[in-house]
């Protein structure tokens, strides 16, 4: 059956989560495969892996811990966020390559307003070159296939962020087969909550929008050619 969209507009995020979980908890084999795409108010999420460390500086923007993978990111007006909540047994991959998936379905909406999107090794997430967003140049520190470029590895010295700016982040909780919490794509922001916390646990890590990256498109431009790619790349 194929994967049904919702359009859920601007929604408060605690409630989404406990609706997230709640459905989750509830399908069954017969429950139909969903995305939904949303806007949130301003809130910072934490994830399990969150150290309160790196939010130094929340003021008025309330803190969420919940239970999905990794660190602390923020969402706020102008991000479309995803959330798939897909059974991954009935369509036939697993996590990696679902992680893959949403990353690769990041990188084909940005193509579409222009911009290319890179991954890099060791970090979760779509992230695009300040100095040329549209160029195609491959990154140094993108994933490689062990021994296939030792040039590319890193050994163990983390990600390197030089000249690279974050433009969508990705968050994931499995239960029982079935995915929760998803992905968000930075659109036309006000991004300076961003500078109150290391984004997904990486001091100075700089976060970007389509907007800063020279793509002027509408939220509900992006959410619809998102949407679409999400449902092409997450088919069975």
């Amino acid at each position: 059956m194929p994967i049904k969209v919702d359009f859920l507009a601007r929604v408060d995020y605690e409630p989404t989560y406990a609706a997230m979980q709640k459905f989750t908890a509830e399908r069954t084999e017969s429950t139909p495969d969903t995305i939904w795409i949303c806007e949130h108010a301003p809130v910072y999420t934490q994830g399990l892996a969150g150290k309160k460390e790196h939010i130094f500086n929340p003021g008025d923007i309330p803190v969420v811990a919940t239970n999905r993978g990794g660190q602390v990111t923020y969402h706020g007006p102008g991000q479309v966020v995803a959330y798939p909540l897909l059974d991954l047994k009935r369509a036939g991959y697993f996590v990696k390559e679902y992680v893959y998936r949403i990353e690769e379905a990041v990188i084909r909406t940005l193509l579409h307003f222009g911009v290319t999107g890179h991954r890099v090794a060791g970090a979760p997430g779509i992230y695009v070159r300040l100095d040329d967003p549209a160029g195609h140049a491959l990154l140094p520190q993108r994933p490689v296939k062990l021994g296939s470029d030792p040039a590319a590895q890193r050994n163990g010295s983390g990600p390197n962020f030089s000249g690279l700016g974050k433009i969508a982040a990705l968050g994931i909780k499995v239960s029982r087969n079935c995915t929760y919490h998803g992905v968000a794509l930075n659109v036309a922001m006000d991004l300076e909550p961003y500078s109150r916390i290391n984004p997904c646990g990486y001091a100075g890590l700089q976060t970007v929008d389509l907007s800063t990256m020279g793509a002027f498109a509408s939220w509900q431009e992006v959410a619809e050619v998102f949407s679409q790619k999400l449902t092409s790349y997450l088919a069975p």
